[in-house]
Formats: C-alpha cells, sequence, structure tokens
C-alpha cells in the first residue's frame, strides 16, 4: 500500500509553475553552500605559510624559461579544435549502435549518409592543409 503523498490525484488540473522547481533550487543553493563551507574552513584553518619556492611559477615540473606572452602557432588550437568537432560527431555513433535493429535499413542509410558528410569535412580538412604541421 502506497502511502497517500504519493499516489497521483487528479482533483486539481495541474500547471507548470516556478514552484515545482523549488527542489532544484534548494538543491543548488545546499550544493553551493557546501562548497562555500568547505572552502573557508581550509582557509581559516589551513597552513598559511608562504615561502619563495611556493610563491615561483611551476608548471609540469619544468623550471619556466622566458616570457610566457609571446605568440604561439594557430596550428596548435586549429587540431585541438578539429579533434574535438570530429570526437563529438563520433558520439552520435552511440545511439544507432545502441538501436541498429530497430532502425533496420532506413537508420542504415541515415548512418550513411552521415558518414559521407563526415569523410566530406574530412578531407576538405585535408586538402586546405589543416593538419600539416610545417609552415
Amino acid at each position: 500500500m502506497m502511502p497517500f503523498f504519493l499516489q497521483s490525484t487528479n482533483l486539481v488540473p495541474h500547471t507548470n509553475s516556478a514552484g515545482d522547481y523549488l527542489p532544484i533550487a534548494i538543491q543548488l543553493i545546499f550544493a553551493a553552500a557546501f562548497v562555500f563551507l568547505v572552502l573557508g574552513i581550509t582557509h581559516f584553518l589551513g597552513p598559511k605559510r608562504s615561502t619563495e619556492e611556493k610563491l615561483k611559477n611551476f608548471e609540469s615540473g619544468i623550471a619556466s624559461v622566458g616570457n610566457a606572452r609571446q605568440p604561439m602557432a594557430i596550428k596548435y588550437f586549429l587540431v585541438a579544435i578539429l579533434f574535438v568537432l570530429f570526437d563529438v560527431e563520433v558520439i552520435f555513433f552511440y545511439p544507432y549502435a545502441v538501436n541498429f535493429r530497430e532502425l533496420a535499413w532506413g537508420g542504415f542509410g541515415e548512418v550513411m549518409l552521415f558518414v559521407a558528410f563526415f569523410l566530406v569535412g574530412f578531407i576538405y580538412i585535408i586538402k586546405k592543409g589543416a593538419l600539416q604541421w610545417e609552415d
């Protein structure tokens, strides 16, 4: 037997209102309060020993050399963006892999069309030389 408060009643028509989002707002408030509470406690209770060694710039265990403001080749960023783009496109194969029997030949045709678009974009990138590192 289910408790009364878990049973559905159709006595009052349900309309969407801002009150429906109150549990989400309360959860967000508690999550933010927990984060700030933990950060505040560690800030006030943690040790505060600032030494010259701790205040030095540090990156991957390698001592800093030169100016960090020197320009970097755009090829690095281009390859990174292309990797993310094609990686996200590959994610779209997952729903097909899960439902390939229900999608039958129509789904197969749509996936082949998707792969064709994917390959056209990849060939375009290769023709433009976006993946070549030499200048």
